[in-house]
């Protein structure tokens, strides 16, 4: 377990020390910005092998069983974090500096919520978490939950930093919380800009990562 903790701690630290905090700006101002996205990505996946390895070799104690109700409604809370991170993927990220997306009005999941894609990550971690319920899964899962939700604001301070007027833009019209901009009328819900193919795609994803989950991951989602 103690390696699965270094492991989960590296994860963190690459992703809110180095690329969350001004040490990014400063060490990208030395190599360049396309070095150190290739640095980072070096380091990301390298971090993320060895946190999966520590993870399938960890001792692991199970602190609680979820019932298959419980699991059935974790299966379709994942839903939204397939439909998350599809719009995020085919929308863009309105908070990465130079991004086209960035100086454009805020469209589609973007008036639900800035961050949507690290909401995916943070649904999916916090999902199998409670359906899995036992020491090892809490720490693995648990670095991503950590860095999705500390991540947010985190990316919120590096534009705010590099780029004040469009951080002011951004942030008049959009929220990190879903649906808290909408709610107070700082923006508004347009199902249209959203339209049909990415539910359609998310929940064809949805579906195939369900039945496939035994033979992709291990474990059943539902036990019945």
């Amino acid at each position: 377990m103690s390696l699965l903790i270094v492991a989960a701690l590296v994860w963190i630290a690459i992703h809110l020390g180095l690329a969350g905090s001004s040490l990014r700006d400063r060490v990208a101002g030395y190599i360049g910005e396309v070095r150190f996205r290739g640095l980072f990505s070096v380091l990301s996946i390298l971090a993320l092998l060895f946190l999966i390895q520590a993870w399938n070799a960890a001792p692991s104690n199970l602190w609680w069983f979820a019932p298959d109700w419980l699991r059935w409604v974790l299966v379709f809370a994942m839903l939204p974090a397939f439909i998350l991170f599809v719009a995020s993927v085919r929308g863009g990220n309105p908070t990465m500096i130079g991004s086209e997306n960035a100086v454009q009005p805020p469209r589609g999941m973007i008036r639900i919520t800035r961050h949507p894609m690290l909401w995916s990550f943070a649904i999916w971690a916090a999902v199998h978490i409670i359906g899995n319920g036992d020491s090892a899964a809490i720490v693995f899962f648990g670095s991503f939950l950590v860095t999705a939700l500390a991540g947010m604001p985190s990316i919120d301070g590096k534009l705010a930093r590099r780029d004040p007027d469009t951080w002011q833009a951004l942030s008049a019209t959009t929220s990190i919380l879903p649906f808290a901009a909408v709610a107070q009328g700082r923006n508004r819900l347009v199902l249209n800009e959203i339209g049909w193919r990415i539910p359609a795609i998310a929940i064809v994803a949805w579906a195939l990562i369900l039945v496939a989950h035994p033979w992709l991951f291990g474990g059943m989602p539902v036990l019945s």
